[in-house]
């Protein structure tokens, strides 16, 4: 690994720390070396702003002349109110050389910031480790490219792909790492949504039981057209009542949403291509019960072929957590 391939791996790390929080932007990871030693590091901060790059050239400051800015997206070339444009930020602090993962979708910047930071006479390296840069930040890159948020649907479920016992029990198919991992994932979202079928059966709390992280359980939605509100008593509280997807297609605040839907939910969702990544916990127990998919109205087999590409698996004691990505 080069050493550029190797610091960027460290901004990604760090950009790591901000998602789910910082929309409407993404969430970016800045390393400034000078001398082959870290003079600034940051991320960016919850609700968008400080840049990640301002947080880094922040803590380097007269380091930051001459150094090497390590950067997960193209620094922003639009100034606003809430701050300068980072592109500007970097060419003041005297920086000697950019490395991104890759360009920003954003039209605003969009290249823009590159070339201002060339023509500034600053060397740029403008796509380095940048599919995994596009992975982190899922979300945003979705929002940009499509105008709606990205969509992962969790499953928990037997060997024979079940999600309860035939009487609807479910509580827990999984053992207690597999949930730890499931409420990471929750505090990793902007918006968590459940079907009015889970919120009757199992009046979940939606919350992230994680020691350090539990102000961030992420915005509660319920998905259903027949439900005409939620239950006051309802351990979820102040949720947000959906009658579709669609409904959060025009807030531009939410990036990533998960959900953690029944079999109706699930069926639905897929069934309509409304899901872009599929979260799957295996537990090794053959249940017989109900199953996690119902039909999708699928008629022929190689319709089914070529959609879903697995991207990561992890033993989690005896469970293990599948990740598949829509290939579209």
């Amino acid at each position: 690994m080069t050493d550029d391939a190797r610091w960027l791996g460290a901004a990604l790390a760090l950009a790591e720390r901000g998602i789910g929080r910082t929309g409407p932007n993404p969430s970016v990871g800045c390393v400034v070396v000078h001398d082959g030693r870290v003079a600034g590091r940051g991320w960016t901060q919850p609700g968008g702003r400080p840049h990640a790059e301002m947080v880094a050239l922040d803590e380097a400051g007269d380091r930051a002349r001459g150094a090497v800015a390590y950067v997960t997206l193209e620094p922003c070339a639009h100034a606003s109110a809430r701050g300068p444009a980072c592109a500007d930020r970097l060419i003041a602090a005297g920086v000697a050389r950019v490395v991104a993962c890759g360009p920003d979708p954003d039209p605003r910047t969009a290249g823009q910031g590159f070339a201002r930071l060339r023509a500034a006479g600053i060397a740029v390296v403008a796509d380095s480790r940048r599919v995994e840069a596009e992975r982190v930040n899922a979300g945003f890159f979705t929002r940009q490219r499509t105008g709606r948020p990205h969509v992962t649907l969790k499953l928990a479920m037997s060997l024979d792909g079940c999600i309860a016992l035939a009487d609807g029990t479910s509580r827990w198919i999984t053992g207690e790492r597999a949930r730890a991992h499931a409420h990471l994932e929750r505090a990793r979202c902007d918006v968590i949504v459940i079907g009015a079928g889970t919120l009757v059966a199992d009046d979940p709390a939606l919350d992230v039981r994680l020691e350090g992280l539990a102000d961030c359980a992420p915005r509660r939605a319920v998905l259903s057209r027949s439900l005409v509100a939620i239950p006051p008593t309802a351990r979820i509280g102040a949720a947000t009542l959906l009658r579709g997807l669609h409904d959060l297609d025009a807030d531009p605040s939410v990036l990533t949403v998960l959900v953690e839907g029944g079999a109706g939910i699930a069926t639905a969702l897929l069934a309509g291509d409304r899901v872009d990544r599929l979260l799957v916990y295996r537990t090794p127990v053959v249940l017989g019960g109900r199953r996690a998919v119902g039909d999708l109205g699928l008629h022929d087999l190689a319709a089914a072929h070529g959609r879903w590409r697995r991207s990561a698996t992890r033993d989690l004691g005896p469970d293990r957590v599948e990740e598949y990505d829509r290939f579209r």
